[in-house]
């Protein structure tokens, strides 16, 4: 059963301009494994994180790196969650998390099914 579904557009310019002006930014957005990549592949993960929010219904608890995203086999994306995600997860009743990502022109693309 589908519990919640999130979608999120980042601009990659202007996560970059963002990232340029506060370089922080960076560790509270991100994970250390996530936090070495280039600003396209950042806005793609930014964006699965919107969405998963979203998917969860966006509580405003949630910690930007209590979610990651990974690699699977094959290179398919997908999402690693702690902490404050994982218990809101645990609450939904969330048993699969099924992600998405896509980068076109300017923009990166993220959607995110929450099964129950």
């Amino acid at each position: 059963m589908i519990v919640g579904v999130g979608i999120d557009i980042v601009d990659i310019a202007r996560l970059a301009d963002c990232l340029r002006r506060a370089p922080r930014l960076v560790e509270r957005l991100f994970t250390p494994a996530e936090a070495h990549l280039g600003v396209e592949s950042l806005a793609g993960r930014f964006a699965a994180k919107e969405a998963l929010a979203k998917a969860l219904g966006a509580p405003g608890d949630l910690a930007w790196r209590d979610v990651e995203v990974v690699r699977a086999a094959g290179g398919r994306p997908r999402l690693e969650v702690s902490g404050s995600v994982a218990r809101r997860c645990t609450e939904l009743r969330i048993v699969h998390l099924h992600v998405s990502l896509s980068h076109d022109a300017a923009v990166a693309t993220a959607i995110v099914i929450a099964e129950g």
